[in-house]
């Protein structure tokens, strides 16, 4: 079906938007019988509108006040992010290859991992971090490089990544709801995804705040992780829905409850 109409053609990347979280210019253009340079100019008019926000590739949906300023966030609740990041220690014992995603909960076991640890990663901090270590080895994922996130992304990090078999990937999240797992960044969530499918156990960590939280993209569904790490603060209702639907749910602070789950979810990182 060819959309030669502006009007009719917007409406249909509006509703693109609208159902998948993030739409690819080439693919977009293809399928609805129009060339790129067409649809990128749909998508700055729809930007400047308000309705999206473009990104490398293509566009997603503004970022709905989920996209503050990385600092603002690494200060936001760092005790709690601490006392998780030392709770998914305790779940890392014999992996040696280990993954860690861009966010501000993750970043703080770059600095936590034991001495001859391999650490993958395409988080900035995380790379300071390692670099700034001299008993770790670093595998800095480069690519395109997201402010919002203080990461790198795009086609050459997610090469990159799948190049590796990795013990533990550490993913972060924007938010977690029965429907699965959410992040604001079309180009984050496929780094997420990528993390997942090169690893052997997948850790989200996500403090209390994110639980039944809303984000306009899908990384996937709760099948993706092996284990949930939050702290004290989470809602028994949320922390009861997640465990209904299957979900392992580790509550940082149940130090013996946690090793003891790890184990029921049968992750081994031996």
């Amino acid at each position: 079906m060819r959309y030669t109409d502006a009007p009719a053609r917007r409406d249909e990347l509006l509703r693109r938007l609208s159902a998948e979280g993030y739409v690819s210019s080439s693919r977009v253009a293809d399928e609805l019988g129009v060339s790129e340079m067409t649809i990128r100019r749909d998508l700055r008019q729809l930007e400047a509108e308000g309705l999206a926000r473009r990104v490398v590739g293509g566009a997603s949906l503004p970022n709905l006040g989920h996209g503050r300023p990385f600092d603002e966030r690494a200060v936001t609740g760092s005790g709690e992010k601490h006392t998780i990041a030392e709770a998914c220690l305790q779940l890392l014992d014999g992996a040696v290859t280990v993954a860690l995603d861009a966010g501000t909960t993750v970043a703080p076991l770059a600095g936590m991992l034991p001495a001859g640890s391999t650490i993958i990663s395409h988080s900035v901090p995380v790379i300071q971090a390692a670099i700034a270590r001299d008993d770790v080895e670093l595998v800095a994922v480069g690519g395109v490089y997201q402010n919002e996130t203080r990461s790198f992304a795009g086609s050459a990090a997610r090469r990159t990544i799948a190049d590796y078999s990795v013990d533990v990937a550490v993913l972060s999240a924007t938010a977690v709801d029965r429907s699965g797992i959410l992040c604001a960044n079309a180009l984050d969530a496929e780094l997420k995804q990528e993390l997942a499918r090169a690893a052997r156990t997948t850790v989200l960590l996500v403090d209390h705040s994110k639980l039944g939280a809303r984000a306009p993209i899908r990384v996937g569904g709760l099948d993706l992780v092996d284990i949930i790490v939050t702290d004290a603060g989470a809602d028994p209702d949320d922390l009861r829905v997640l465990r209904e639907i299957g979900a392992t749910v580790v509550v940082a602070g149940e130090t013996v409850d946690a090793l003891s789950t790890a184990g029921d979810a049968g992750v081994d990182v031996s």
